[in-house]
């Protein structure tokens, strides 16, 4: 096997026993870094030491990676003008930080009869945020629930 010691400097093609001795002398481990090669390469090292950086370096990975929330938003058929303002603001805030946003128009007793006046709203508040979303599902009822998915757009 070819041999790197822990200051990363080759010390030659030697066998498995003298590999294994100057890691015990040096107070290391041997550990087999490329076995496809040929021959074999091994180094000396401390192996929990470099578990270590390799786990904190994955959690600095894990860190800058931001996970999408899908936010919710409900509205009514009765969501005033003002009210509706208030939740497009909103809305914008979840989309300008890369949030999908689902928006729910819940029908309550007889209203479930004006599907379009649902479906107006609904077309209101999307046109509202064009500049910020597109449309990823278009509005579809769900028992007594009109929703619709904005994705924020892509630039």
């Amino acid at each position: 096997m070819r041999l790197i010691d822990d200051k990363g400097e080759q010390r030659g093609i030697m066998g498995t026993n003298k590999a294994l001795e100057l890691a015990q002398s040096s107070g290391k481990d041997l550990v087999e870094v490329s076995p496809n090669a040929h021959p074999p390469v091994c180094k000396i090292m401390d192996y929990g030491k470099h578990l270590y950086k390799q786990k904190k370096q994955e959690q600095s990975h894990k860190k800058s990676q931001k996970q999408a929330v899908l936010k919710g938003i409900r509205l009514s058929i009765r969501t005033g003008q003002h009210d509706l303002d208030t939740k497009v603001r909103q809305a914008t805030k979840f989309l300008k930080s890369k949030n999908p946003v689902k928006v729910s128009l819940l029908f309550k007793g007889r209203e479930i009869i004006h599907k379009e006046m649902g479906v107006t709203k609904m077309k209101e508040f999307a046109t509202a945020l064009e500049e910020y979303a597109d449309i990823e599902t278009a509005p579809k009822t769900q028992g007594n629930t009109l929703m619709m998915i904005l994705s924020p757009k892509k630039n």
